[in-house]
């Protein structure tokens, strides 16, 4: 009998299937958040944050970003759908009606019949995946919840754990292989940029230490004309804070022979101030380039174009956007409007077109991002590529709830957004709203600061604004929000507001406690 038990159990180990046979279960339209007429579904959303530590210890409040994913709820739209979300620490109430009530035509009672949360106890900052993977029994319960077949994990972004996690629920992940996360590299976007004939700034070769960061610098200095500034980037930073500027002019190059010039550089960069305060040690890691830093002309912008590439290689434009960059060198991401400027939003529409498809080629899978630089000169727009990213990342759920609470389209010929009744839609978000008088507050607090003036998303008049990050609120005085209007002018007329009608509620809070 034992040795009958034990074949059973052998066999049924053996039967389990790899990452790659998983994958291959997916469906195209499990791709889709929009426009899904087929038969019902399960996804399985495991928001976690699996990036370097000492990075993610640089954003204020992030643990609390696994709630930026509960767009991904939107799928519960079409009542075949059933959802698992897993977090590290149990969620609000508050908090997951907030984005439930937001779904247009479905009740939030029916909604959330169809919605099990699990989490955790964990607040350690850790990943949410590494945190699961030592839980066997957590992820059995969550492993009954999904039909067979059936079933889909939708993950921020896809590493070994994610890919560990994947085999261990037996669940296909919709996400690219981590195998190819070379193509989300600085140092890869470069190689696929010149594959693609994009134009992109020069740069230098993967270097490991400083001397060799030095030695690509000067190299670069001396093929470029003589340049006055670079930026150094981490091959794998993101938002950010994996870049900073080096301005060379103070260095005086040209006055010393190439030994000197070594020296002065590795001096330089040993000071660099990058973001990351361990940086040489992921110089280490993951190795750095440098870039040539893009300047001149009569102005300059970051837009940034977002796709995705459905299971069977589709690929899909989703949105594009100017970047809001911030910090104390211009690097930061802190925001974006949408959509980009019509003078190069074609432009920007076949760079993301363009690096999709070669990414498809290569086998990745749902949100890509390309980010470029737009450089004016006069009336003519030129654009250069810089990064791709293979994750989904800060423009990603401010589209997403656009998807949610209007029920509109992207126009794939003009990249405009058009809702239901035929007009355009437009946003301001942003993630970094930080305001020491918001902190105190209560989500509650918030909802009715935001009641009161009237400036939650109303349907009928196409405006208002969806808050997230509501986890922050208290104790960072941190909030995110995507405002919405018919027009630009009207998205930045109710970002305005919101603000404003923020900090006087937080005001009259104050004196209530007071």
């Amino acid at each position: 009998m034992e040795r009958n038990c034990s074949r059973i159990h052998q066999e049924t180990i053996d039967m389990r299937l790899t990452f790659k046979e998983l994958q291959a279960q997916l469906q195209a339209e499990w791709g889709l958040e929009q426009m899904f007429n087929g038969e019902g579904y399960d996804i399985c959303v495991v928001p976690s944050l699996t990036m370097d530590r000492g990075e993610m210890s640089l954003v204020t409040g992030a643990h609390h970003y696994e709630e930026r994913q509960l767009f991904a709820l939107m799928r519960l739209r079409h009542p075949g759908v059933r959802a698992v979300y897993v977090t590290s620490k149990l969620l609000p109430d508050l908090v997951v009606d907030a984005v439930l009530e937001l779904l247009p035509g479905v009740p939030t009672s029916h909604a959330r019949r169809r919605l099990q949360l699990f989490d955790c106890d964990d607040a350690s900052d850790r990943p949410l995946t590494e945190k699961l993977l030592e839980r066997p029994a957590m992820l059995k319960r969550i492993a009954e919840q999904m039909r067979p077949g059936r079933s889909v994990l939708i993950c921020y972004v896809v590493t070994e754990l994610e890919k560990e996690l994947s085999e261990r629920l037996q669940i296909p992940l919709l996400g690219t292989d981590p195998a190819l996360g070379w193509w989300g590299s600085k140092a890869g976007a470069k190689q696929l940029f010149s594959r693609c004939g994009l134009p992109h700034p020069a740069g230098s070769p993967l270097a490991r230490d400083l001397p060799a960061l030095a030695r690509a610098t000067a190299t670069l200095w001396q093929e470029q004309q003589r340049l006055d500034r670079v930026v150094v980037k981490l091959n794998e930073g993101f938002s950010g804070v994996g870049n900073a500027c080096l301005d060379l002019t103070s260095l005086e190059l040209e006055t010393c022979q190439p030994q000197e010039q070594v020296q002065r550089l590795i001096s330089a960069l040993g000071d660099l101030p990058m973001p990351a305060p361990d940086w040489q040690t992921l110089l280490n890691n993951q190795g750095a380039l440098v870039e040539a830093w893009v300047e001149g002309g009569d102005e300059l912008r970051s837009p940034s174009v977002q796709g995705t590439i459905l299971p069977g290689g589709e690929v899909r434009l989703l949105s594009t956007h100017e970047q809001i960059l911030g910090g104390s060198q211009g690097q930061s991401y802190e925001g974006c409007r949408f959509p980009a400027d019509g003078a190069y939003r074609q432009q920007l529409m076949e760079m993301g077109r363009k690096v999709g498809e070669a990414l498809a080629s290569e086998g990745a899978l749902e949100r890509f991002a390309v980010d470029a630089l737009a450089l004016r000169q006069c009336d003519r727009w030129e654009l250069k590529a810089i990064e791709i990213n293979l994750r989904q990342g800060g423009t990603t759920h401010p589209t997403m709830a656009l998807n949610a609470i209007s029920g509109g389209q992207l126009d794939p010929t003009n990249g405009r957004y058009v809702s239901p009744t035929g007009g355009n839609l437009y946003y301001h978000a942003t993630d970094t709203l930080i305001e020491p008088a918001l902190q105190g507050l209560l989500p509650v607090d918030l909802i009715d600061i935001v009641a009161v003036a009237g400036l939650h998303y109303d349907p009928v008049r196409q405006r208002g604004s969806v808050f997230h990050l509501l986890g922050c609120l208290s104790e960072f005085g941190k909030i995110g929000m995507t405002c919405i209007g018919r027009s630009r002018a009207e998205a930045e007329e109710v970002y305005t507001a919101t603000v404003t009608q923020l900090m006087a509620g937080a005001k009259r809070h104050q004196n209530i406690t007071g």
